[in-house]
């Protein structure tokens, strides 16, 4: 994939900033230069976010069912319900948003080829222009421009003009999947923890299920997102905990006037 890896040596002497040896042949050779790596993190950052959502929605649904009956049956189809409900709202409405975002990358690609091929010389400019704005100087950004442009003028005009890279976009399909997936793992936790065990058991030990599974994804998701883990932790467990106690009480109120 066109990248200007092989110029970030270069470029860092020009702007002072890299002694020799720590170029990308020396400190930095095993750190990632591309896209690939936030690609992966913002996929795994997602998923994990849609755990958090089937775990907090179909949690709050059957305690506060089960504040309301100890019929199994109910719970079930109460939790199935959710789960299903859930899990398909989220693929859709992820499948709609990439969809969106992939056409507008698209028209905007369209474009940036029919512009390359229109007036290729302007287009280089341009790029050395971008370049030269992030410090470089007019020379080395004409330099850098023209053997990107020799090299792949598609792709190194889509990623310094446009933040797109060609070769990696998103899939809607692809991250409906995901979604669908996510929620669905997330969601099997507080209706396994609701089922499974005896009348007298199931409000405190889905309680405590879903605490500690929205401690774990809360201290994930700030780890990906380099965020205080604690406060993370904090406010997921805050949020799930105030949403099983509300909707428990609603589901206790009714239980009580319908019974």
């Amino acid at each position: 994939m066109p990248n200007i890896d092989e110029f970030s040596e270069t470029v860092e002497r020009e702007r002072g900033g890299v002694d020799e040896g720590t170029g990308p042949a020396g400190a930095h050779a095993a750190e990632p230069h591309n896209g690939d790596l936030n690609s992966r993190l913002n996929w795994l950052r997602a998923g994990v976010l849609g755990a958090n959502d089937g775990i907090v929605s179909v949690a709050g649904l059957v305690v506060g069912v089960a504040g309301a009956t100890t019929d199994r049956s109910a719970l079930l189809l109460a939790g199935l319900a959710g789960l299903f409900a859930g899990a398909l709202s989220m693929a859709g409405g992820e499948y709609v948003s990439v969809s969106t975002q992939r056409d507008t990358e698209d028209a905007m690609l369209r474009l940036e080829r029919h512009e390359l091929e229109t007036m290729p010389e302007e287009e280089e400019r341009e790029l050395a222009q971008l370049y030269e704005a992030k410090g470089l100087s007019p020379a080395l950004a004409a330099q850098v421009a023209r053997e990107l442009t020799e090299k792949d003028a598609f792709q190194a005009h889509a990623e310094a003009e446009l933040g797109i890279d060609p070769d990696a976009l998103t899939s809607p399909w692809q991250a409906a999947g995901a979604s669908l997936l996510s929620f669905t793992v997330g969601a099997l936790l507080p209706l396994l923890a609701i089922y499974l065990p005896p009348p007298s058991l199931r409000i405190g030990l889905c309680f405590v299920a879903v605490v500690v599974a929205l401690a774990i994804t809360g201290a994930v998701s700030a780890r990906l997102g380099k965020a205080d883990a604690r406060r993370a932790v904090l406010r997921n467990v805050g949020v799930g905990a105030l949403t099983m106690v509300v909707t428990f009480g609603v589901g206790s109120v009714f239980g009580v006037a319908t019974g």
